[in-house]
């Protein structure tokens, strides 16, 4: 039986090759703003148009939109044309409220360790 694309057969299991692991650092890094978890996890209940977003979220027009383009161009989001509006809505619904679920799992599970890491927590901006 051959390993799935993206993968080889290692000793312990499947091991993903570099290209798979760089599509995965590049998922992180696209999730890797709290402005960008916060908007995707409103887009949880239901497309919104970036004024909803604004005023739910309390940040400015301009980075909510800087922030969607992002996820736009990472492909988590996607947009219709509503009137005058711009709604925005998830893409891969599903998939991404199991990894948005799964991350929750894993902080709970690994407590206050990212959050105190001195490289990625709070205190090493």
């Amino acid at each position: 039986m051959s390993a799935p694309v993206g993968e080889r057969s290692g000793s312990d299991g499947f091991v993903p090759d570099e290209a798979a692991l760089a599509a995965a650092a590049c998922l992180f890094r696209s999730l890797g703003d709290p402005s960008r978890l916060a908007i995707l996890s409103h887009l949880r209940s239901g497309e919104h148009r970036v004024i909803e977003l604004t005023d739910h979220l309390g940040l400015a027009q301009s980075t909510v939109s800087a922030h969607l383009r992002c996820l736009l161009d990472c492909g988590m989001v996607e947009v219709r044309a509503q009137g005058r509006a711009s709604v925005y809505s998830l893409t891969a619904e599903p998939e991404l409220v199991d990894v948005l679920r799964s991350a929750e799992a894993l902080l709970a599970a690994t407590g206050d360790a990212v959050v105190l890491c001195p490289r990625y927590g709070v205190g090493s901006r």
